[in-house]
């Protein structure tokens, strides 16, 4: 399917591709936005079950929201991009670099794994929203996704995240959670031509660290950048930091 999209940056330069997390939505690039559409055509979307894109019935893999990814880069007549994903829009594109690796010139893997957690724990998490809505997970889950501090500094935009979570389909993230349960992404990682910037939060408590290592370990061409005083959404937290590191990596200076 072809997941809702926009489109932003002057026409006729290079194409990078932004794909978010497990319950978010295009809008939480808004802070890398105004620094890469300067420099880009830059094309974010809505993993399926989320945002504006359609909700199919689930479960879902994680090929399936890569393949999404290659239709939609077919609708819009685009060959080969950069793409920047971060936690579940990572995986996405650890998938989409090792299964159609002529799409991806340059990579960007934000807070996320190869393989994440146990079956068990992501089918806890599917029956919690199945049962309450993602209403009923938005606090808790949230909660891991800054920092303490950040907590503290900047209640509104934890708000407007939680808010965000806790507005997602439950059908679309139960059925994205069955995606991440099933998946073990690291015997693709050898697969990964394009070279990869990973990044991790050095407060990630979802991602570690260490998750970044070990993709970078199993892919070719990748080398890790740890991000100080940010957790899983360190692109929210740490935005200026995240938005020199992927203009570098995009423009070859990494």
């Amino acid at each position: 399917m072809i997941p809702h999209y926009e489109v932003t940056g002057p026409p006729g330069a290079p194409v990078v591709v932004l794909s978010s997390s497990l319950g978010t939505t295009l809008d939480m690039w808004q802070p890398q936005l105004g620094t890469l559409e300067r420099h880009f055509r830059v094309v974010r979307y809505d993993h399926r079950g989320h945002g504006r894109s359609a909700v199919p019935p689930g479960p879902y893999r994680i090929a399936d929201l890569g393949e999404d990814v290659v239709e939609l880069l077919d609708h819009l007549g685009l060959s080969r991009v950069g793409f920047a994903g971060i936690s579940l829009g990572g995986m996405t594109g650890i998938w989409l670099a090792a299964n159609a690796p002529d799409r991806v010139q340059r990579l960007a893997l934000l807070c996320t794994s190869a393989k994440l957690g146990t079956p068990e724990y992501w089918d806890q998490r599917a029956a919690a929203v199945a049962g309450g809505g993602c209403a009923a997970i938005a606090g808790t889950v949230a909660a891991r996704w800054f920092t303490p501090g950040f907590h503290l500094r900047e209640p509104g935009i934890v708000q407007r995240y939680t808010d965000m979570l806790a507005a997602t389909p439950a059908a679309g993230y139960a059925a994205c959670c069955a995606a991440i349960a099933t998946m073990d992404l690291r015997p693709e990682l050898s697969r990964i031509n394009a070279q990869a910037l990973v990044v991790a939060g050095a407060d990630d408590h979802a991602t570690p660290p260490e998750h970044a290592r070990q993709i970078a370990a199993g892919a070719p061409d990748a080398h890790v950048q740890v991000i100080p005083h940010a957790a899983h959404l360190a692109s929210v937290e740490q935005p200026d930091t995240v938005a020199a590191l992927l203009l570098r990596h995009f423009q070859g200076e990494s």
